[in-house]
């Protein structure tokens, strides 16, 4: 393949030139003067001025990986080979709001690159012109106001609300477990089995007590033995409780070939929350890891198999979900659906089982392009708010705030569209290695499935004191447009390990191209169209 030094240099000196000619602020030497006593006597040479360090780099962070760094130069030119791209900017946001240039910033049509994005006029996350996607459904906490419609998130929640417990029976399917304030708590079955669907109850929480599987593992391709699929459904308006007596870890899975249904409405959000959340002013802007969330484990293609001689992306190509010990994900099924969540609250959630080993808000182990998830708000996960392990899933409206970790994580493999997401971490600061998007592969660099991540309309607020906003390492081919990035560190922190070809794999030249061979699925350097930065309190 083309070296990397001289890709490098290609792009510096085609399009980074450009930007950096109007930092140069270098003198010219003086001329000789004239002849004394027949002895040329040389003028004085100036001391030229240094040229100073482009304001842009601000923006980047680097960090050397296997004994290989992507200087700030080189990330300069990935971004300057975009499009309206602003690298100095300065206030952009009123909470999570655009003002100043970000609000009149150009925006990319990104419905070009895939129907799945809708086109907009606008960067960022919200349309500053009356947008409120974003209310009722959501809970309010000093991390992010969502307005006077939302409740906050500390607070009890106000759906299935009533003064007293319910009278009635628990719901078939669930068993009694006692009361708790105002609610009756509804045990949900260790394992649902076949189609279980719950009714929104005045007085009822629906509690989740250890591990709950939705249906058994059937497998990749569907021939798991003993395998059977299930559905469990929440109706709009319903709340899920924790367990806050038990020593288990609580936490709901829905294995391979199984469903989750939970499809509030901007009225009646579905809340998954933990039983102390129950009790008034018990939770507040630093509670989290209270349960542990929910995993929805599918059948589409991922690059970390776990077992050696199998290629990423085949049927039997799985691996275990993080956390659960067990619980397969991973498959060849592209559009395999996990189901449908719309209008979901998942808070206090995110559990360290050990170093590196974790439940999320909401995990995504190779779910397909066939599962539903839109209008989301993970808040206050002590881990990453969503994490994606492969899979082809699409994610749309999302509200991620108060994560201890990363925002949004993504790994091994994952193909997806994002659109219209606000990430916020929380005011007092998450941990020191907490982005707002971690993008990995886990050192594989030319693994596939290769990740191919595109994200359009996305608004991040960083206050971590991390190495960078966002983080993209080697083996992710990632578009970003029409975003806004506010931090308190570096933007953009671009990390390549070294590749089955030699080269830095962030940031090389698509398959093709050279010698890079295309069965690495190989689509070039990462893209930046209409993306505002403020960085390092800017």
């Amino acid at each position: 393949m083309a070296s990397f030094t001289r890709i490098s240099l290609a792009l510096l000196t085609g399009t980074a030139a450009l930007a950096l000619a109007a930092c140069d602020g270098a003198d010219g030497v003086a001329s000789p003067g004239g002849v004394i006593g027949g002895a040329p006597t040389p003028t004085p040479t100036s001391t030229p001025t240094p040229t100073p360090t482009p304001a842009a780099i601000a923006a980047f962070a680097e960090t050397a990986q296997s004994g290989i760094t992507v200087t700030r130069d080189e990330q300069l030119a990935v971004v300057n080979a975009g499009t309206n791209n602003v690298l100095t900017g300065v206030n952009p946001l009123n909470g999570f709001l655009p003002i100043g240039a970000a609000a009149t910033a150009t925006a990319f049509n990104a419905s070009t690159i895939n129907p799945f994005f809708v086109a907009t006029s606008y960067i960022g996350a919200v349309n500053p012109a009356g947008d409120t996607w974003y209310q009722g459904w959501t809970c309010n906490s000093s991390t992010a106001n969502f307005g006077s419609t939302s409740t906050a998130c500390s607070s009890v929640p106000t759906i299935a609300a009533a003064n007293t417990p319910a009278a009635t029976a628990c719901p078939a399917g669930t068993t009694a477990g006692g009361t708790n304030t105002n609610y009756r708590l509804c045990i949900l079955p260790a394992l649902v089995s076949g189609n279980l669907s719950l009714p929104a109850v005045a007085g009822v929480a629906y509690q989740i007590n250890g591990r709950v599987d939705v249906g058994v593992d059937t497998g990749g391709d569907g021939t798991a033995a003993g395998g059977a699929v299930a559905t469990l459904t929440f109706a709009a308006g319903s709340l899920i409780v924790s367990n806050s007596s038990d020593a288990a870890n609580d936490y709901l899975v829905v294995n391979r070939g199984s469903k989750l249904n939970a499809i509030g409405t901007a009225t009646a959000p579905i809340v998954f929350t933990s039983q102390q959340n129950l009790n008034s002013a018990s939770n507040g802007d630093a509670t989290q890891g209270q349960w542990g969330g929910i995993i929805l484990a599918g059948k589409a293609q991922i690059s970390n198999c776990n077992s050696t001689g199998v290629a990423g992306g085949a049927a039997n190509c799985q691996n275990v979900v993080e956390g659960t010990g067990n619980a397969l994900y991973g498959g060849a099924t592209a559009a395999d659906s996990s189901g449908t969540m719309q209008f979901v609250q998942i808070r206090y959630s995110g559990i360290a089982i050990s170093e590196g080993n974790e439940l999320q808000g909401l995990t995504l182990g190779g779910t397909g392009s066939g599962t539903t998830l839109d209008h989301i708000q993970i808040h206050n996960s002590s881990d990453d708010g969503i994490e994606i392990f492969g899979g082809r899933s699409n994610l749309k409206y999302l509200a991620i705030t108060g994560a201890d970790d990363d925002g949004l994580d993504t790994d091994v493999g994952w193909q997806g569209l994002v659109q219209f997401a606000i990430v916020a971490q929380k005011v007092s600061g998450a941990t020191t290695d907490s982005f707002s998007t971690e993008i990995d592969s886990n050192g594989n660099e030319d693994f596939i499935p290769r990740q191919k991540g595109k994200l359009a309309n996305f608004t991040f607020i960083q206050t971590a004191n991390a190495a960078a906003a966002i983080r993209l390492r080697g083996g992710a081919d990632y578009t970003f447009m029409n975003g806004i990035v506010k931090s308190v560190v570096p933007c953009l922190n671009m990390i390549a390990g070294t590749d089955a070809n030699g080269g830095k794999s962030t940031i090389r030249p698509a398959g093709g191209t050279g010698s890079v061979p295309t069965t690495i699925e190989e689509d070039g350097p990462p893209v930046f169209r209409s993306v505002y930065f403020a960085c390092n309190n800017a």
